[in-house]
């Protein structure tokens, strides 16, 4: 018989699983990883054949995307994929991030996706389902750390210094920020590693002396606090 068993702490931490999955995707997709230097687009023709210069802009560089503003476009802005293929990546060290990056994330989404069904099955395999996705976080969260430590051994490349001057080398920016994907990659890492230790306690909460006895009871739905 399936005991659907909702708590508190076994919520918050599927909520919290979907998050950082989702969160380290989004920062995967994106370009703003790193924020070049202020640039104008090449000049352009006027309304009446005279050649005006574009507005200053900041271009952005992710790890397999970037987004530029040619002047001959309406919407100004493109932004997609410079990296057709992996070989393609701007360094070597961008494509070993990347591999950790996907790694770590398609455990995240494997966990995220499990994680809506504990609410019926507490166990796999008469293990904790719970045990089992924590150890998964946790192998994710080395993957991504992995990952983002490699992440700015690729700020040397020609393609980095491009968007960042010539300044630009392994660990040093050079004219460029970093952006806001960087960070929200640190910030879903630090919450898998939260997660992962989260795991225990959603366990504890869905196997407690409480809920054994509403199952005796022969209740099918059980919330508790």
């Amino acid at each position: 018989m399936c005991h659907v068993i909702v708590t508190c702490r076994s919520m918050l931490w599927t909520l919290l699983s979907i998050v950082a999955a989702f969160s380290e995707l989004i920062a995967f997709m994106s370009t703003d990883w790193l924020i070049g230097y202020p640039r104008t687009p090449d000049a352009v023709f006027g309304p009446h054949g005279a050649t005006a210069a574009g507005e200053a802009y900041r271009p952005t560089l992710g790890i397999y995307g970037r987004c530029i503003k040619l002047p001959h476009l309406r919407k100004g802005i493109l932004c997609g994929p410079y990296a057709v293929h992996f070989g393609e990546i701007a360094s070597g060290f961008w494509q070993a991030t990347s591999i950790f990056l996907a790694a770590g994330i398609l455990l995240l989404c494997a966990v995220a996706f499990i994680s809506v069904f504990t609410m019926c099955f507490q166990s796999i395999m008469k293990k904790s389902i719970f045990n089992v996705c924590g150890l998964l976080q946790a192998i994710a969260g080395l993957f991504l750390i992995l990952g983002l430590m490699l992440y700015p051994a690729g700020w040397g490349s020609d393609k980095v210094q491009l968007y960042c001057g010539a300044d630009a080398s392994p660990y040093k920016l050079g004219l460029c920020s970093v952006g806001w994907a960087f960070y929200t990659a640190l910030g879903g890492t630090v919450l898998t590693f939260i997660c992962a230790v989260f795991s225990a306690q959603a366990e504890i909460a869905t196997s407690s002396d409480k809920v054994q006895e509403e199952i005796e009871e022969g209740k099918s739905l059980i919330c508790l606090l």
